[in-house]
């Protein structure tokens, strides 16, 4: 088995490509030891020191560590973590009640929500999970789209910059209701 890693926007983060599928479906975000009970791909990444967050996607695990920690004495692990859980034939995730996707959203705005999921589907989603994160829909008010980030995406440098000039332009530009995109907190 061949692992290949990716430098994210980032610096505390790495984007892991084990070459084979991690979720079938949705993302899922573990910021601890224990949010990770129901992955046992997740509990070995977080056994390595000095790990903070690990999150999945369909094709890649992207691992978050301390600011002090070297990725240099970190990544070795890492691939070693990755590698013994797919050799083991374990299942990364218990059950897919972990995975995340947008948040369900019923009212007089259905389709302008409905509207947002897709264009963040199509044309940002993609583009974030290159990067090794995911942004998902949480909610929208008063013209407001607020928004979870993920992954790399979580506590990125850049990440207002992703959403105020990327996120919120494209959307604005495709659905003049939304005002502003805000990031909500994890």
């Amino acid at each position: 088995m061949f692992i290949q890693t990716e430098a994210t926007p980032n610096p505390s983060t790495l984007k892991f490509l084990p070459g084979e599928p991690v979720l079938d479906l949705g993302t899922a975000d573990f910021a601890s030891k224990t949010a990770a009970q129901n992955s046992p791909l997740a509990q070995r990444v977080f056994q390595v020191n000095d790990v903070t967050g690990v999150f999945f996607g369909l094709d890649f695990i992207t691992v978050t560590k301390t600011e002090t920690a070297d990725w240099d004495h970190m990544k070795p692990e890492i691939l070693a973590a990755i590698m013994d859980h797919y050799q083991s034939k374990d299942p990364v995730m218990i059950n897919q009640s972990g995975a995340i996707n947008h948040v369900e959203h019923d009212g007089p705005d259905k389709e302008l929500v409905d509207q947002i999921k897709e264009l963040l589907d199509t044309r940002v989603r993609p583009a974030v999970a290159q990067d090794g994160g995911d942004i998902t829909f949480h909610g929208f008010e008063d013209g407001i789209v607020y928004l979870h980030m993920q992954g790399a995406c979580a506590g990125c440098p850049s990440s207002t910059m992703t959403l105020k000039m990327g996120i919120e332009n494209l959307l604005r530009h495709y659905i003049p209701q939304v005002t502003e995109v805000r990031p909500i907190a994890a």
